[in-house]
């Protein structure tokens, strides 16, 4: 594989989330299939556009556009900085598990959202100003104070598009919008100044959610692109910057005329393990699971400089971990039998029913790739060409 390629794939897969990585890039692998695109429910805006065709019934196939991936105009615009680099993986993949509660993998294809600007979403997510009439956030009250100042609770947005065939056409069809909420608005009393922090209230992140979700669907009607087509809309609470874990969606409505359906509650939760600062585990027997697997590939190979992992639950069900196991390896041929061991190891040690993601990894680039979707293994060696 040529070296600029390979650069751009493990990038790639550092970044997206392991439900849209199943979707696009294991998808990819098979047929490829020609249709013309339509936006919205108009037949005037025609090009040539291909399908990926998903070997996992479980995955969406995704929308190509002259065969390339298209982008999203809003990926990664935040209404203020947040280091937690958990956040993003979290926010993307939570949205998708959200959207197959409404539009079936066989009946939708995906599409990364393409009806908001970056324009749009910059302004909404700005405070309401005289400048600025379409912020969603609230106006300052001229307060630098800690427990006095008027936050900022709405830090980024997310569009999902989901279309279906109609007439040899793909049409929009469905739409996911993730909406997230500050638990601790971080903010700078002078440019370039000390960091100061205020927290969010459960309470008050659930009500201003609930408010802003309510404009953006309402805004959203508007637009003729979008029409009457049902709208997933999720509140998701982003984790504070010292957390070693990404954030949750806490609660989710769905639209299928001009305003939001009623909200249900979410227990979702994430932790990470080897549990840190004296945190009690969510499961005892995932946390002791994880630290056999930990110590069976430390013991086996003890040239490694660390073993860590994400697990995600609803509830006290375990639904999947992202693990990370940085090595100091540097001969292809170690790399392929330590990824093969940890396969084996896995399938002998981790909880057989959560979906698994494990990235191998250098300080400066990623070895190799485990995963597990639906019971089922896949795994890949990076070469050094």
């Amino acid at each position: 594989m040529p070296k600029s390629r390979r650069t751009v794939l493990k990038k790639f897969l550092k970044t997206t989330s392991l439900l849209l990585m199943c979707s696009f890039l294991l998808a990819a692998c098979g047929n490829l299939q020609d249709s013309s695109l339509s936006s919205g429910g108009s037949d005037t805006s025609k090009s040539n556009v291909q399908t990926t065709t998903s070997s996992d019934s479980s995955s969406y196939d995704v929308l190509l556009s002259g065969g390339k991936y298209k982008t999203s105009a809003i990926s990664g615009i935040t209404a203020a900085d947040n280091t937690n680099q958990f956040n993003s993986r979290s926010f993307e993949s939570g949205l998708m598990k959200l959207s197959k509660k409404q539009f079936s993998t066989n009946s939708y294809v995906f599409q990364e959202g393409q009806i908001l600007s970056a324009s749009t979403v910059t302004n909404w997510l700005g405070r309401k100003s005289k400048k600025n009439s379409s912020g969603l956030n609230p106006q300052s009250n001229g307060s630098t104070a800690e427990n006095k100042r008027t936050p900022m609770y709405f830090q980024q947005m997310l569009e999902e598009d989901y279309l279906t065939k109609q007439d040899g056409k793909y049409k929009l069809a469905g739409m996911s919008i993730g909406i997230a909420m500050n638990k601790t608005d971080y903010y700078q009393k002078k440019q370039y100044g000390a960091t100061y922090k205020t927290s969010i209230s459960t309470e008050e992140q659930k009500e201003q959610g609930e408010r802003i979700a309510k404009e953006v669907v309402k805004r959203l009607r508007a637009n003729k692109e979008v029409g009457n087509i049902p709208i997933v809309v999720g509140l998701y609470s982003v984790a504070p910057q010292d957390t070693l874990v990404g954030g949750t969606y806490f609660q989710y409505s769905v639209s299928k005329s001009s305003s939001l359906g009623d909200w249900t509650t979410l227990d979702y939760k994430n932790q990470m393990l080897p549990t840190v600062n004296g945190e009690n585990a969510i499961s005892s027997s995932d946390s002791d699971a994880f630290s056999n697997f930990k110590d069976h590939i430390e013991n086996y190979f003890p040239n490694l400089s660390g073993v860590t992992a994400q697990a995600h639950y609803d509830g006290t069900s375990l639904k999947s971990m992202d693990i990370t196991i940085n090595t100091q390896f540097d001969g292809l041929a170690q790399i392929t039998s330590f990824t093969q061991f940890v396969q084996q190891s896995a399938s002998k040690y981790l909880p057989s029913g959560a979906d698994l993601d494990i990235n191998i990894q250098t300080v400066d680039e990623q070895q190799s790739v485990v995963t597990r979707t639906n019971g089922k293994f896949t795994s890949h060696v990076y070469d050094a060409d």
